[in-house]
Order: C-alpha cells, then structure tokens, then sequence
C-alpha cells in the first residue's frame, strides 16, 4: 500500500471518520464500516487530509491516468471543505489554482445564482469530493461545470467502497461515473487498500474477515478503468 494511502486510512480511523460495526446504508446493505467525511472537522485534520489528496492526485498523473485541470470545484455540501482545504495545500506547494462551488438553493440576492467562487469558462475542472454513492450528485456537479462553459477533468475522491451498483451492473459506482462520462476517477483509498490496512494490525485484525465477506458479497467484478 502506498504511503498516502495508509496515511490516509490512519487519519480517518484517528478523527473517527472510518468506523467498524454493523452500519446499515442508503442503499439497504449492511456494512462492516462506515465512512464520514464530515468527522474530518479541524484544521489540522483537513490540512492532513488535504495532503494525502495531493499525493493522490499526483500518483495519478505521474501514472498517466489523470491530465492536467487548472480549477478545484466543490460540490455542496461535502465538497466544499474538501476542495478548499486542497486549494490551500497545493497553494502550499506553490501551485495557487482558483476555487468554486455552488449552492443548492439559487440565491435571489447579493451576486444571485448557485455558483460562488472563480468562473468555471474556459477551465479544466478537477471536481473534489468525499465519495460516489450513487453518483447523481456528482453527476449533477458535472453538468453545472458544463453548463458554466467549464470542462471537467477529472474527481477526486476520499474512499471508493468498489462495490458493484446492482446485481445488474457489476461495476462500482466510481468506475460507472468514469465511464459513463469519459473521465477519470481517482480515489485516496479503497475498500481493497482497507483490507490491506486492517490485515497489518493486530488490533483491527479481527475485521478482516467481516470486510473480505462483504467484498465478496457486494464488491465490484469489473476491472479497474477510469479509477485510480
């Protein structure tokens, strides 16, 4: 497992973002785990966080599955911290890319509209986010990066749970949005490197069998493509 993968498993478990049990999802499945972006809720968690996603994001571009973007986009709720909190860490880096994300609700007042932040024209647009459930949300957040005469290039995501959308459609819900739109998506981490992660310690030892059973269970059969 690469370093900012386990860094990355490491700070969810510390700032209690990544839980184990038996949790039931929106999709009805009961899951061995639970992942809440919004437990990372200081700025010394995001700042963390904010690293591991660049890590992320440069592993990917050094392996050629990710172009270039000049735009972070943020969409609400979740993605709103976490494409800010990126922003400041790739400023850090000396690379200071404009921010933008948007509102559910159309403000009738002030500047008005949903969109708050840099114009999307002409930008390519790094969309960042906590995960894909079903990907409506993110596929919403691509249309209005189109609609703004923006072009998206890719997503960033925490965690990838790599389970299969239906028993119909055994991709996961990531690589369904990387293909069914063209562009890629990279995740810091996945149920994969979890599995990998818990195997190493001997205090989460004992969920491995739980998170291998629920692999199998749900997890996507196809291939890796489009994610990273």
């Amino acid at each position: 497992m690469t370093d900012h993968r386990r860094r990355f498993l490491q700070l969810a478990l510390r700032a209690d973002a990544l839980r184990f049990g038996e949790f039931t999802l929106k999709s009805g499945r009961t899951s061995p785990y639970f992942f809440n972006a919004g437990r990372f809720d200081s700025g010394a968690v995001l700042a963390d966080l904010a690293g591991c996603y660049a890590d992320a994001l440069e592993a990917a571009r050094l392996a050629g599955s990710l172009g270039d973007f000049d735009l972070f986009f943020g969409p609400a709720y979740k993605g709103i911290p976490l494409a800010t909190a990126l922003a400041c860490e790739y400023a850090r880096r000396g690379r200071d890319l404009p921010l933008a994300f948007n509102r559910k609700e159309a403000k009738a007042h002030g500047e008005g509209g949903t969109l708050i932040g840099a114009p999307l024209a002409g930008r390519r647009v790094l969309v960042v986010d906590d995960v894909i459930t079903a990907g409506t949300a993110i596929r919403e957040a691509l249309e209005i990066i189109r609609q703004g005469g923006g072009t998206p290039a890719g997503i960033v995501i925490a965690l990838d749970r790599q389970e299969r959308v239906s028993d119909t459609d055994p991709r996961s819900a990531a690589q369904a949005v990387a293909q069914d739109q063209n562009i890629p998506v990279i995740a810091v981490a996945g149920l994969d490197d979890l599995l990998a992660f818990v195997g190493e310690s001997d205090t989460l030892a004992a969920e491995r069998d739980r998170l291998q059973a629920y692999r199998v269970r749900y997890g996507s059969t196809t291939p890796a493509g489009g994610t990273g």
